[in-house]
């Protein structure tokens, strides 16, 4: 498999109850290496442009107002097959129905409050990355 890179988030929830570190450290452990990370607080026309691809959803008010709602990490991972690999440490968005041991499961609360968000494909993971991250900063 080739390497890649891939977009994560550690959402404000998690931020907030103090588990960075410990999702930092799942990270390290799963094998990733992180080529650029800094911490944020996104306004709500950050959040807007950022899921600007749900904007017709029914959630999209609730979700950008959530991510403008504290800091968060934003990151850029690196891995063979970073996009599958993160979405599966990750776990299902809905933490009751993530896998045991996935970062979801274990520290998330809610679909909404699921602590981590992840690129779903390449083009997502492209747009996604450029959206934080200029090109000097990706060493």
């Amino acid at each position: 498999m080739a390497i890649e890179r891939t977009f994560a988030i550690i959402k404000p929830d998690a931020v907030g109850r103090g588990l960075a570190a410990e999702i930092l450290a799942r990270i390290q452990k799963a094998g990733f290496s992180i080529l650029a990370i800094k911490s944020l607080r996104m306004s709500k026309g950050e959040a807007e442009g950022f899921y600007a691809v749900h904007r017709a959803r029914p959630f999209f008010g609730e979700l950008t107002q959530f991510m403008s709602s504290g800091k968060s990490v934003v990151m850029v991972l690196e891995a063979e097959n970073a996009i599958g690999k993160w979405r599966d440490t990750m776990g299902a968005t809905d933490p009751s129905k993530a896998a045991p041991g996935t970062i979801r499961r274990d520290l998330g609360t809610s679909i909404q409050n699921n602590c981590t968000h992840g690129s779903d494909a390449t083009e997502t993971a492209a747009f996604e990355i450029a959206y934080f991250f200029s090109g000097h900063e990706l060493v």
